[in-house]
């Protein structure tokens, strides 16, 4: 193995000994298997996924497939990291261990036992809060004992506020089967409860509160449930309170726009968000989303754009059609399209839109768009567009929009 190290580009050769015989990698975690021999974790547990019962190195069975971390051999690394540091090399983390299967399953029952004291019930939810935020595998663990149907009956159920919000808290952190998205959405005590929460004066219970209502809502396909949540009284004021959170919070904002989509599906309860000032919201953080929430948050003014009372709003506000605009081909392919349809809503509603879009320079992104590898509905909606936006178009921009050579895009 010596020989076939190739020296780093950085000037320094890792040591044959910290390197990972399956990736030939320098180990970050570095574990020990039944037959002594070590590899790094994510590569031998990716070995043994793929349906792999041998060790790799001695390939003799391995009849035990417990991972033992080598603590001895991760320092060294360390220290050898920290020596050549010089060289550019950081220091790899002291990783955290993954959960024992055992303590999973105690601090589950003891978080569900009615016999046992509220503080030692709290005391076990935190715990298990606090494993499941260290990992994705941790959180596979927890999940894979049942844990959200435990933790519903807790959050519904007890009599302890800060059990059930604690709960709460574990719960969002979770994925809901659509048997029970359909149990919490059919029961408007349940709902009740949770829009009750969205006005608690815990900003991370109100943000918990909003992500299990979202997953409610999209994990449900009875249009019939999903409308009976969103009308829900209060919810879209509640979900907006926490989509205008601060930006030092960005947790808020995330699930708050997933919490609105999710709710604007439904299209007969649309006026709603409109009237408890859904507009405002997306427009004024439409700037601060990053790539997935501002594709949603997109999606969601085009949902809007889409009822007279959303159309209105959205054209009084003198920030969206610029903001529309400066989006296309900006965040993403679907972004574009999202953002081009609510223009195309706006624009036929509305002549001060069109001539608002063409100041913002949508002529030239509709032309850049069409040319584009975006999706077939995106060049759709901006044919549609330049077709409204034709006698609003400068003289100058019509003469110049002969140089895009674009003669497919629509015979006028």
């Amino acid at each position: 193995m010596r020989g076939s190290l190739e020296p780093l580009d950085v000037g320094v050769q890792i040591p044959y000994y910290f390197r990972c015989p399956i990736s030939l990698e320098l180990m970050r975690d570095p574990v020990t298997v039944c037959t002594g021999q070590t590899y790094d974790r994510a590569s031998i547990e990716s070995w043994v996924a793929t349906g792999n019962t041998t060790c790799p190195v001695t390939r003799a069975p391995l009849t035990d497939f417990t991972l033992i971390p080598n603590h001895t051999l991760r320092r060294l690394i360390q220290d050898w990291c920290v020596a050549n540091r010089s060289f550019g090399i950081e220091r790899i983390p002291t990783p955290k261990q993954p959960a024992d299967p055992a303590l999973v399953r105690s601090l589950l029952h003891q978080a569900s036992s009615a016999s046992a004291l509220p503080a030692s019930r709290l005391s076990a939810l935190r715990r298990l809060r606090a494993l499941a935020r260290d990992s994705d595998k941790n959180r596979a663990l927890i999940s894979a004992n049942n844990v959200s149907e435990l933790l519903l009956s807790v959050v519904f159920h007890s009599d302890s506020a800060d059990l059930s919000h604690e709960a709460l808290a574990l719960l969002a952190l979770f994925q809901l089967s659509e048997p029970q998205c359909a149990l919490v959405a059919s029961d408007p005590d349940r709902v009740s409860y949770l829009v009750s929460l969205l006005s608690h004066s815990s900003v991370d219970v109100r943000v918990n509160s909003a992500a299990v209502i979202e997953m409610a809502v999209a994990g449900t396909r009875s249009p019939e449930l999903r409308s009976q949540v969103s009308n829900a009284e209060g919810i879209f004021e509640g979900v907006i309170g926490i989509l205008n959170y601060p930006l030092a919070y960005p947790r808020a904002s995330k699930i708050g726009v997933k919490a609105l989509f999710a709710l604007c599906l439904v299209k007969q309860h649309r006026q709603r968000a409109v009237t408890a000032g859904a507009v405002d919201a997306l427009v004024d953080r439409l700037a601060d989303f990053e790539k997935c929430d501002a594709e949603r948050a997109l999606a969601t003014v085009e949902l809007l754009c889409r009822i007279p009372s959303g159309c209105e709003a959205f054209s009084a506000h003198a920030l969206t059609v610029p903001l529309l605009v400066k989006i296309i081909l900006k965040i993403s392919d679907r972004a574009t399209e999202y953002a081009a349809g609510a223009l195309v809503s706006l624009c036929s509603a509305s002549d001060q839109a069109q001539r608002d879009a063409v100041v913002a320079g949508v002529l030239t992104q509709l032309l850049l768009l069409v040319q584009s590898d975006c999706t077939d509905r995106a060049k759709r909606k901006a044919q549609m567009l330049l077709k409204l936006l034709r006698d609003s178009w400068p003289e100058v921009s019509i003469g110049n929009s002969d140089d895009f050579g674009c003669s497919d895009v629509v015979a006028f």
